[in-house]
């Protein structure tokens, strides 16, 4: 294991902080470490990530619906790096070379496979990972071959595109709509799921209103949720998915529990008790997993879904020099009973405690330790339902929070992430356009 304290760069260079993965932890994590090391030249902060843009990933869900234009609400890293004094490459981290302290980043390609962006490395004094998650097939036959996942944005839009093409054809031959072609089938109650399923009934409502009125959101239009655990959101304590199924159950929105899908065919979805749930579309939203190439990286431990074994410093278990948080890192929880759950709440406040931590470590100083604080779960559940929330260690117990109240708190959470990157004055600017001209834009997107 090596020394806590913070290596010595060659004499004149400055301490080099990599961070792999401009997630919503590890942009706010860059964001703010560009302003206070960076611009001081303390430190030369690096951001590294295979997209071009960020979009906070819990709005996938309104992306793959049609409620929400991505390009919109995206962030250029480019322009991210430019005003907040840190660096920015495009590039996939495909190896780490922990002798040399550098990383390995993949050629960048093309949509025509042609090499933007040789391969090439990276050397840095301290890393920080924070790549995230993807979805897990858990190698169930036929998953990567018929369903959408919502990893990225653009598997986002693909999956409604394909919608809207499916509602279009559906208006133009309305006796020829068979009973699944409408039928969306989403395999995993989580909170992707569930969000997603809530938001498609709404959005499927409207459009009628965009002219699609051959189309019977009633008849024709059918959403199925399809869950291996014996109720929905596993996760979340059972008062909150009680209410929550009680939600679906009123928005019309079939729900299977204790089904757990063996095999994935292009017309449907066969469970292990032998029921076959045909479906024209379908999202697998079952589990997560942390990117395959983070297991067994140059030695550091990782667990059986590649997450990286961190300590409470947010350390790897085996090199002092290289962090790990959000949904990539298995960190253990205080009492020893299992690991801090992949939320986008754990990611805000690691992401928090890591920029004391960098500061400390600079300094040759003691790191502090994390500790998770459980303050709540929301689930949105689209326009014609309100959004239930069990808030937890905030008021120093739990109650169920319904309605305006619970949508206002929802929202706030996008607005503390875009505070966190763009302080408070632009967000509220931001807001504040985004309200004069809601009323020019369209409730759904019809491209």
């Amino acid at each position: 294991m090596t020394s806590p304290s913070a290596p010595s760069p060659a004499a004149g260079a400055a301490h080099e902080i990599v961070i792999v993965g401009g997630g919503a932890g590890g942009l706010e994590l860059a964001t703010w470490l560009g302003d206070r090391l960076g611009r001081r030249g303390t430190a030369r902060v690096t951001l590294v990530d295979a997209a071009r843009s960020h979009l906070w990933k819990p709005l996938l869900f309104e992306v793959a619906a049609g409620s929400l234009d991505s390009y919109a609400d995206r962030l250029e890293y480019l322009a991210q790096a430019h005003w907040h004094h840190f660096r920015f490459h495009l590039g996939r981290m495909d190896g780490l070379d922990r002798a040399r302290r550098v990383i390995h980043l993949a050629p960048t390609l093309d949509e025509r496979g042609v090499e933007i962006i040789p391969r090439r490395t990276l050397r840095y004094d301290t890393l920080v990972i924070a790549v995230g998650s993807v979805a897990n097939d858990f190698g169930v036959p036929g998953v990567r071959e018929h369903c959408a996942m919502l990893d990225t944005p653009e598997q986002a839009r693909d999956f409604h595109r394909r919608h809207i093409n499916a509602c279009l054809q559906a208006h133009a031959r309305p006796e020829a709509v068979t009973p699944e072609q409408l039928t969306v089938a989403i395999v995993g109650a989580g909170a992707t799921g569930v969000e997603l399923a809530a938001e498609l009934h709404d959005t499927t409502r409207e459009l009628s209103a965009h002219g699609l009125e051959r189309i019977d959101p009633d008849k024709n239009l059918r959403l199925v949720i399809v869950e291996a655990a014996e109720r929905i959101l596993p996760g979340l304590p059972p008062r909150l998915s009680t209410a929550v199924l009680t939600r679906l159950h009123e928005l019309g929105i079939a729900v299977h529990c204790g089904e757990r899908v063996v095999e994935v065919r292009a017309d449907g979805l066969l469970t292990a008790s032998g029921t076959f749930i045909a479906a024209g579309m379908m999202v697998w939203s079952a589990g997560i997993k942390a990117p395959d190439f983070l297991a067994g990286l140059d030695g550091l431990e990782s667990n059986r879904i590649n997450q990286l074994l961190v300590r409470p410093s947010l350390q790897t278990t085996r090199d002092d020099a290289i962090f790990a948080f959000g949904d990539c890192a298995a960190c253990p929880l205080p009492d020893g009973k299992g690991n801090v759950p992949p939320r986008a709440q754990a990611a805000h406040q690691q992401a928090s405690l890591l920029r004391r931590s960098l500061r400390r470590r600079l300094q040759g100083r003691s790191l502090p330790t994390y500790r998770y604080r459980d303050y709540g779960s929301l689930v949105a559940l689209g326009l014609f339902s309100p959004v239930g929330s069990l808030m937890g260690a905030l008021i120093g117990g739990s109650v169920m929070i319904e309605g305006a109240l619970a949508r206002l708190v929802y929202w706030s959470l996008h607005k503390m992430h875009q505070t966190a990157l763009n302080g408070y004055y632009k967000t509220v600017l931001a807001t504040l356009a985004n309200l004069i001209n809601a009323p020019n834009r369209v409730k759904i997107k019809l491209h």
